[in-house]
């Protein structure tokens, strides 16, 4: 990988300016502008001495892709390379540094489709049911499981929750979601009665004298972490009999498909996730159709 201190200080000053400028465009993540970043540094240590990134046509660019191919690169890779591309060429061209985008007209690599992994509705029943000896613990799990099915959070959203984050009168949540993108989603009555209980029951006998603005708290008295919540949830799937490999966001992914597949519009649930681009959502209808095929294939006589 390339790093952006081994290129000529033209080169590295406009990487910077970029990324500088898509922060205060869009609020990205550091992980995201990290990763836009390393992708032009490559891209400008293959162009070398004889080009310069805001010097290139449509043929550099392919050419790069090419070589990449060449040296055992997954189209995955280099698909995301090229998004890369787009993203910086788009803002030269938006702001008139150059008068036209030379990735404009360039096909993404094909990469194949991969399907999130998700569980069946029997399986979410059993999950949420698991955490069930009454105890402040097993109160916390089945809430947090019960929250994040219901509202479709990612695992962030759901340990880095606020306690003013959640109105139960009202049966909903406000997530800050990717970028900043602030989103209100209902919750449901069955997750409003769980984690009420675990607001009356659990909560105060976990912090003991502790204080902790975090909704979903530990027996130290800290807010829960991904790392200890995706503990949980294999102990959980395991004590369920569930035998599919489950991912962290594994109920994100049942929440999605679970709408689609009793008939919700793709539109609502781009919402409800939070997604800026619908076409992050409609991955969910592929799995939801791939569900259907599955289903038709084992119990129609001529499946």
């Amino acid at each position: 990988m390339a790093r952006i201190d081994h290129l000529t200080a033209r080169e590295a000053a406009t990487i910077e300016a970029f990324v500088d400028g898509l922060w205060a465009e869009r609020g990205l993540a550091d992980a995201t502008l990290a990763a836009y970043k390393d992708d032009l540094a490559r891209f400008a240590a293959w162009l070398e001495a004889h080009h310069n990134l805001l010097d290139v046509d449509r043929s550099l660019i392919t050419s790069f892709l090419a070589e990449l191919g060449n040296a055992g690169v997954s189209a995955r890779s280099q698909a995301r390379l090229l998004s890369s591309l787009r993203q910086f060429y788009r803002y030269q061209r938006r702001n008139g540094v150059l008068a036209a985008d030379p990735t404009s007209d360039i096909e993404m690599p094909t990469t194949g489709q991969r399907l999130p992994a998700t569980l069946g509705e029997a399986d979410v029943e059993a999950l949420l049911a698991a955490p069930n000896d009454g105890s402040a613990l097993a109160l916390r799990d089945r809430a947090m499981l019960e929250l994040m099915y219901a509202a479709g959070l990612r695992v962030s959203e759901l340990v880095s929750a606020g306690r003013d984050q959640l109105n139960l009168r009202q049966g909903a949540i406000r997530i800050s979601g990717k970028g900043g993108r602030e989103r209100i989603v209902p919750i449901g009555e069955p997750a409003v009665a769980i984690v009420s209980d675990y607001l009356h029951r659990g909560r105060g006998a976990l912090l003991g004298a502790a204080v902790c603005d975090r909704l979903f708290v530990t027996a130290r008295g800290h807010g829960m972490t991904r790392q200890n919540f995706w503990h949980r949830i294999r102990r959980h799937a395991v004590n369920a009999g569930i035998q599919a490999s489950i991912s962290p966001h594994a109920l994100r992914h049942a929440f999605a498909t679970h709408l689609l597949n009793h008939g919700a519009d793709l539109r609502a649930v781009q919402m409800l996730l939070g997604h800026a681009d619908l076409s992050t959502t409609q991955i969910y209808t592929h799995v939801a159709n791939a569900r259907l095929q599955k289903l038709h294939a084992e119990h129609h006589p001529r499946g």
